[in-house]
């Protein structure tokens, strides 16, 4: 298995505008430079692991938070992204995105249900 250091990268930007922190501050923190935090923010380097424990430390986010692209079992994250993503909608907009959501979810069910008698059938 491949680590997505996109997706890392772009969870580190996310977390990191969120807590309104420069590169160049968690750069700083860390002891990196604001280049290296860059070039991991876009995806263009890997990140070991002492270097992504600093980075979640300092923004105060759980490496599982940053990994769960990766990670197979991320529940919880995408859980609690889901939650985060309703918090500020209005009652129209809840409900909009519930309909798409148990739209999405009937369609991935019957798409894997047909795919599953493929299979049996090969």
């Amino acid at each position: 298995m491949e680590l997505d250091y996109k997706a890392i990268g772009k969870r580190i930007k996310i977390a990191r505008i969120k807590k309104n922190l420069t590169q160049e501050a968690i750069a700083d923190k860390i002891g990196i430079t604001p280049q290296h935090v860059s070039n991991i923010e876009t995806g263009n380097a890997s990140v070991s692991l002492t270097t992504l424990v600093a980075i979640a430390n300092t923004l105060t986010v759980s490496v599982n938070d940053l990994l769960c692209d990766t990670v197979l079992i991320s529940k919880a994250v995408f859980e609690k992204e889901a939650k985060e993503l309703f918090e500020d909608c209005n009652e129209y907009e809840i409900r909009v995105l519930v309909d798409v959501l148990k739209a999405t979810k009937q369609s991935l069910r019957t798409v894997k249900l047909f795919e599953d008698k493929i299979e049996d059938n090969r």
